[in-house]
């Protein structure tokens, strides 16, 4: 019996170390996001093993609960905080502090809101009260760096961010009504379909005027301290390559590996 529960001891230290292991060795990219991140075959964990630095979850509020669903959940139940937020916190523990323990910066996890902004604000603030010792802040003014950063996008409460002296959600801010004054303490994201600004699909030569569009677009949210990202957008190289020319921040992808693969090669 005490030979049986040493094997076992040594097992699970085993799987200990290579999931420690892994997680040091996984290269992180800076450039990639995990569209609609719960419709992959293993939510979250598929985003964090190929190393993606924002994830996006849509939520429904239902029965007091936030439901992760694209549409009104009539049978699921996985919220927000069993699905990302409990497992996020394990990683950041796992791995002393951060996501991964060969990255420093914050990991975005964009929380599209599918029906009412208010309350569904409100029940999230409560949630992640629990979790503020690894989320980015805004307090007072100054914006406090943590594990993760929450972006709220959809349906967004901005009126109610904007009156806030200390909270933990950021708002996604339209790429094409871009604000100044300091707003990226408020918008640290500035976001829009891709055909709003682009009608390339990938084959030949990228119009100029489209380009020279985008470009601006993206300066403009740059000099104001905010990152960009296009939705929507076509799913091939060609296109990649000329969102990361353009100097847009993140790509907007359902296909996981294959963006993994394309980036490590840039």
């Amino acid at each position: 019996m005490q030979g049986l529960k040493q094997i076992k001891y040594i097992v699970l230290l085993f799987f200990a170390c290579m999931v420690h292991l892994l997680s040091a060795q996984t290269k992180i990219l800076i450039h990639a996001h995990s569209h609609n991140d719960y419709k992959q075959k293993h939510p979250l964990t598929d985003a964090l093993n190929n190393g993606f630095s924002s994830i996006e979850v849509d939520v429904f509020l239902k029965n007091n609960k936030l439901i992760v669903s694209h549409t009104y959940p009539v049978f699921k139940k996985e919220t927000l905080e069993t699905l990302y937020l409990k497992a996020l916190q394990d990683s950041i523990v796992r791995n002393q502090g951060m996501v991964y323990s060969t990255n420093k910066e914050p990991i975005i996890l964009l929380i599209e809101f599918k029906n009412d902004s208010h309350k569904t604000y409100s029940l999230l603030k409560s949630i992640l009260e629990k979790y503020k010792s690894m989320l980015t802040s805004y307090e007072n003014g100054e914006i406090i760096k943590r594990a993760i950063t929450i972006i709220i996008t959809g349906n967004k409460p901005t009126e109610e961010i904007k009156k806030e002296s200390i909270r933990y959600a950021f708002i996604d801010e339209n790429l094409l009504t871009i604000e100044n004054n300091n707003s990226f303490k408020i918008y640290p994201l500035a976001s829009t379909k891709y055909s709003k600004i682009l009608k390339w699909k990938g084959q030949g030569e990228i119009p100029k005027i489209e380009k020279q569009k985008l470009i601006e677009f993206v300066s403009t949210a740059h000099q104001q301290g905010k990152k960009t990202r296009l939705w929507a957008s076509p799913e091939n190289k060609n296109v990649w390559q000329e969102l990361l020319n353009c100097g847009v921040d993140y790509i907007n992808t359902n296909q996981l590996k294959e963006l993994r693969d394309f980036l490590l090669l840039q």
